[in-house]
């Protein structure tokens, strides 16, 4: 390349570092889904607030709220956001699926049914509100849940996401076989996501699958070094006792 050519490139660069990312309502809005899939709910909260600083009448991210919350435990606070959010939009599909969720996980079964079914009578057709549903059933401990998750992944074909969501339900009610066996799908249609591999090592650590739960974190360090809970799975698996080392080296030497 002639100087005149690298001079010319140079002003090239220079122009585009000058360039400043425009943090607006799509910004944040990206940001909230990519923490979100990633596991960093906490994340996914603080984008979301920046979002409605924009727009507060975007019912996606009152939804995606919501359903930060349930996936952090905090369901009563999951349940005061839902009510503000149906103040503005008491349609949305969407919103009555994470409201009877969080009813579900906080014990009143009654009430979630009552809003999933309001859900599925807005709207049936989304894979959330089937995942909902199979989260409400699930609590209700109903086998009838079982058609709701391949309804959600029909309605969602090879979609990691929704196959990672479901895993998720399966985990949280203790369903580890069925949740790592959905999280190992995922896997298959998204290899690089890192919140796959943790949620598959969890499976796997829970069934006492000990060497390959030790596998799934190393993977996922190696696609996010610096998830710290990751790094507190694999220090807390070190420590398992040899009764459950000896009973997982059983286990994974009859799955060969």
């Amino acid at each position: 390349m002639s100087r005149f050519g690298n001079l010319e490139f140079d002003a090239e660069f220079e122009d585009e570092a000058r360039q400043k990312v425009v943090k607006d309502e799509a910004y944040y809005f990206a940001g909230a889904r990519r923490a979100f899939e990633q596991g960093q709910f906490e994340q996914a909260l603080r984008s979301y607030s920046k979002v409605l600083e924009f727009n507060p009448n975007n019912a996606a991210v009152w939804s995606g709220q919501v359903r930060a919350l349930i996936e952090l435990g905090e369901y009563r606070e999951a349940k005061v956001w839902a009510d503000k959010a149906l103040e503005r939009f008491p349609n949305e599909a969407e919103l009555l699926a994470a409201k009877a969720v969080a009813l579900a996980r906080s014990g009143d079964h009654q009430g979630a049914l009552a809003f999933s079914d309001a859900a599925m009578e807005e709207r049936g057709d989304t894979p959330y509100i089937w995942l909902a549903r199979g989260d409400v059933l699930l609590a209700r401990e109903e086998k009838r849940a079982d058609y709701c998750f391949e309804k959600a992944l029909a309605l969602a074909p090879k979609d990691w996401f929704i196959a990672w969501l479901a895993a998720r339900i399966r985990h949280f009610y203790k369903q580890f076989a069925l949740a790592l066996r959905l999280a190992q799908q995922a896997i298959e249609w998204n290899p690089a996501q890192s919140a796959l591999w943790l949620l598959r090592g969890l499976c796997e650590k829970e069934l006492r699958l000990v060497g390959h739960a030790r596998e799934s974190f190393n993977r996922a360090l190696e696609l996010n070094p610096h998830c710290s809970t990751t790094a507190a799975a694999l220090t807390d698996l070190s420590r398992a006792s040899p009764l459950d080392r000896f009973e997982g080296w059983c286990r994974e030497w009859f799955q060969r």
